[in-house]
């Protein structure tokens, strides 16, 4: 199908979308595809969410803790399992290809185009919410932060002490010309294999420095057995645990990259196997990273571990491990970023031009979008530097209905009459887990900061 008879396709969008991508480029080898669709859905997942699992561990308990991590993954691969079943539902049923499409695709479906300008608007929310908070920790690694009148010095200013060109200005500005712009021109996901394989190697690193240092500190005694169990000592303590559902959903969120990843493949049937495999992989390094966080820090694990490696580890070279944690981390941030940037920009691109052909065959239209949204989050990370609690929100809104409220949704509508009583069962689940934890989180947080208003 060329791109002169797709013009004349009077399809919905989402359709003529999802047939352009299925377009294949010569040299494109299935077995290669395969593997770059594992690592670039595994860097999506593996972003800053690593980061707050320690933290989860901390209020939960390490044996909840775990089983916690391990429930979120299985319902992040049911609730993906219904988008793909749904979507290739919706092509069969319109006498077209059963293969890719999208998620506000689906969702606009089932739902209509209201359901589809929702998913799309939280999705970007989603995103754009993820990417500056992205460059605001790059910034802090890089250039340091000041919080209460302290300054904590970033790695560069330690190496180099406080240039014109260590400021955290310049710094964001340097990585967005020579590590964004050009990550973020590439129109496929797939180009983006290799450093999607680097930031997953960065995350073993990371976690594989913070085993190390927890054995070492283990064997030396200088650390004590965990708390197993959540320490549950008034109200407040109970319902602090509902409020680790949204960390968890966040940090298992990739949804909105299933139907970009499988456009890609050669044979989309595998795209099943490949979310698997990525959860699992991921699965193994978010237990692995809570697991030694917490007997590493215990019980002043910090809401982001990588603060904690801001200290003395008390061990030899300590500043230098810090700095190796650290680096690696920022890096491996820079590299997830221009895999979310890349459903951001489809999905404002399909709010803003609902009638418009497939961006990436408008060099104009992917030209200005892609340099609005990157000016955007640049200005966002070096003006709103205190964006966490608005990231906090997010999380408990735009995250969790993207990640479990809408998958669920499209099942228990199900238009197609394919969906299973354990569908049906799994999918309520999902929508109260969701609902009850973001209202209990959301309330926690609206009350903390009235708290903090009083006490100011």
């Amino acid at each position: 199908m060329t791109v002169q008879s797709l013009a004349r396709d009077k399809r919905p969008r989402s359709h003529i979308r999802a047939a352009l991508f299925l377009q294949k480029y010569d040299g494109c080898n299935g077995h290669d595809s395969v593997t770059g669709a594992v690592l670039n859905l595994s860097t999506t997942i593996v972003g800053a969410g690593i980061m707050s699992l320690p933290a989860t561990i901390r209020v939960l308990g390490l044996g909840p803790g775990i089983v916690m991590i391990l429930v979120a993954a299985f319902l992040t691969d049911y609730s993906i399992g219904i988008l793909l079943r749904f979507g290739r539902a919706g092509y069969a049923a319109s006498s077209k290809v059963a293969t890719a499409n999208s998620y506000s695709g689906v969702v606009g479906d089932v739902f209509g185009g209201t359901g589809r300008t929702l998913s799309q608007t939280l999705i970007v929310i989603n995103n754009l919410g993820m990417l500056v908070v992205y460059m605001i920790i790059i910034g802090d690694v890089l250039s340091g932060t000041s919080s209460d009148g302290t300054h904590h010095p970033g790695v560069l200013e330690g190496w180099f002490g406080q240039q014109w060109w260590t400021r955290r200005s310049f710094v964001l500005l340097l990585t967005v010309l020579l590590v964004f712009s050009p990550l973020i021109s590439l129109k496929r996901l797939d180009s983006l294999s290799y450093t999607s394989a680097l930031s997953v190697a960065l995350a073993v690193v990371f976690v594989v420095i913070t085993a190390a240092v927890a054995v070492v500190k283990l064997i030396n005694g200088r650390v004590g057995m965990p708390r197993l169990l959540p320490e549950i000592n008034d109200q407040a303590s109970f319902w602090k645990l509902f409020s680790t559902v949204p960390v968890l959903v966040t940090a298992y969120i990739c949804h909105y990259s299933i139907f970009p990843i499988e456009n890609e493949l050669k044979d989309p049937t595998k795209m099943k196997s490949i979310v698997r495999t990525s959860l699992v992989l991921c699965s193994i390094v978010y237990a692995a990273t809570s697991f030694f966080g917490f007997i590493l820090f215990g019980d002043d694990t910090l809401d982001d571990v990588l603060a904690n490696f801001d200290t003395d580890l008390e061990l030899p070279h300590s500043a230098l491990i810090n700095d190796v944690v650290r680096v690696s981390y920022a890096v491996h941030l820079m590299l997830v970023f221009p895999i979310v940037f890349f459903s951001l920009r489809l999905n404002l691109d399909g709010l803003l031009f609902p009638h418009a052909g497939p961006i990436s065959f408008d060099a104009r239209r992917f030209f200005s979008l892609t340099v609005a949204l990157m000016s955007l989050t640049f200005l966002g990370a070096n003006y709103v530097p205190s964006i966490w609690d608005a990231f906090q929100f997010t999380g408990a809104t735009a995250t969790v209905s993207i990640g479990f409220i809408f998958p669920a949704a499209v099942a228990l509508r199900d238009i197609y009459g394919i969906a299973t009583k354990k569908d049906r069962i799994l999918s309520w689940i999902m929508i109260l887990l969701a609902v009850s934890s973001s209202t209990v989180a959301l309330s926690s947080d609206i009350y903390g900061m009235f708290k903090e208003g009083e006490v100011e």
